[in-house]
């Protein structure tokens, strides 16, 4: 049980890699808020009673300092900031509009930036910290009908490293967890019907589909607090997709 006596928030808790992130963090002993503008029942049922679900669009600034100091007074902390939350749109490049691109880049680029400088004050109150951002593998391998999405991704990579050189010396890491095509919801919305999947589990090392489970204990690692000497790393879980 590491993480007994911390908090950790766990953005887009409600479905996907935010639900085994946020079971697997009760798991190691933390009190886990899910921050989600969907239902949270299912991540409840997985998580246990360590789970706490606050209804919150992470792009809202207002709406995100409200819900930190709920989680504050209610769980104390936070201590670990997972910004998980992210849309998955596969659009061709050329039809893809402005509004397109800023939707995109207002979940996936506005919404870790907002989360993160509003927990900071706790963070450094705490003494200690762990912020891990979700970006893709996609970062590394260029797919063609996600520039947009790459794009967003890649920003992570950036305010990753930045993030890290500046909180270093104050006990909190940064770090980015980078997955591969991993089989949720909304990727196989996205991908599945038309063997997306399988394409791209014959294209890696490990030539089988990843599962939102294959990136927990990763997630763990660098929330442990014996990872405090790993900091602006990008980890890219992906079944060897890419080489770095």
């Amino acid at each position: 049980m590491m993480l007994t006596d911390r908090t950790a928030v766990v953005t887009g808790a409600a479905n996907g890699l935010g639900r085994e992130f946020a079971a697997a963090l009760a798991a190691a002993g933390a009190r886990v808020a899910g921050f989600d503008i969907a239902g949270q029942a299912e991540t409840g049922a997985r998580a246990g009673e360590r789970f706490t679900p606050y209804t919150v669009d992470v792009a809202d600034p207002a709406a995100v300092a409200r819900a930190l100091t709920l989680v504050a007074a209610e769980l104390g902390g936070p201590h670990v900031v997972v910004n998980n939350a992210g849309v998955y749109p596969p659009i061709p490049f050329e039809q893809t509009s402005l509004e397109d691109l800023r939707r995109i880049l207002r979940v996936n680029v506005e919404g870790p930036f907002v989360v993160t400088q509003a927990a900071l004050p706790y963070l450094r109150r705490a003494g200690w910290g762990r912020v891990v951002n979700i970006a893709s593998g996609a970062v590394f391998v260029g797919p063609p009908d996600l520039v947009a999405y790459t794009a967003s991704k890649a920003a992570l990579i950036g305010f990753t490293r930045s993030l890290a050189t500046l909180l270093g010396p104050e006990n909190i890491t940064v770090n980015t967890i980078a997955p591969g095509l991993t089989r949720t919801e909304t990727a196989a919305r996205s991908t599945g019907a038309d063997g997306g999947f399988e394409r791209v589990a014959a294209m890696q090392r490990v030539p089988r589909v990843e599962e939102p489970a294959d990136l927990v204990s990763t997630l763990l690692y660098v929330c442990d607090p014996a990872s405090g000497f790993l900091t602006g790393q990008t980890l890219n879980v992906d079944g060897g997709a890419a080489f770095l």
